[in-house]
């Protein structure tokens, strides 16, 4: 399978992962979504908001690149989170409006890259302003494996409350091998 082939997959999986998730935290009761549970990012919401920061910095800085400007013109105007922690939305729903939206970019996004593109690099510059130049292909993967850590967070305290979130593996969307 293609590096191409590999994030395609890994976006169609992390839209149907979100979805998934964001249904199970419906459950909560606005209480539940903010209660401090002692994880890192504190709650529920307080995780996905993480996610949601992560995907802004990361995308932001990845409409930089050549192959990407178009695709992903909409985080070139959006400012960049001030911190990891920043809690851009407290309103579930609006949250949950704007993570469809942004899978839905990321995948026309995969979609239109191609083999080379995934073989450049990027050069980009940490939350802090420090300077980095690295392999494009290997910073998109960081992009979905970022988010599979983090939902594994909130799978974790969506159990706390008693909601049973289900399968989580890729496995469910990975194609027949002929």
């Amino acid at each position: 399978m293609s590096l191409h082939s590999q994030f395609s997959l890994l976006a169609q999986y992390n839209q149907l992962m979100n979805q998934r998730q964001y249904e199970a935290a419906s459950l909560l009761s606005h209480q539940d979504l903010n209660k401090d549970c002692g994880a890192f990012f504190q709650s529920v919401l307080g995780t996905l908001n993480h996610l949601m920061v992560g995907d802004l910095v990361w995308l932001k800085r990845f409409s930089t690149h050549p192959s990407s400007s178009q695709a992903l013109e909409y985080f070139s105007s959006l400012e960049k989170p001030k911190s990891l922690h920043t809690l851009i939305f407290d309103d579930f729903e609006q949250l949950r409006e704007e993570r469809n939206h942004i899978d839905a970019l990321i995948i026309n996004w995969v979609d239109g890259l191609s083999e080379t593109d995934l073989q450049t690099s990027l050069q980009y510059n940490d939350m802090a302003g420090n300077p980095f130049h690295k392999s494009f292909g290997s910073l998109i993967h960081h992009l979905f494996l970022h988010q599979v850590h983090h939902r594994g967070q909130v799978t974790t305290l969506l159990s706390q409350f008693g909601v049973d979130f289900g399968e989580t593996d890729i496995l469910e969307i990975l194609p027949e091998s002929m």
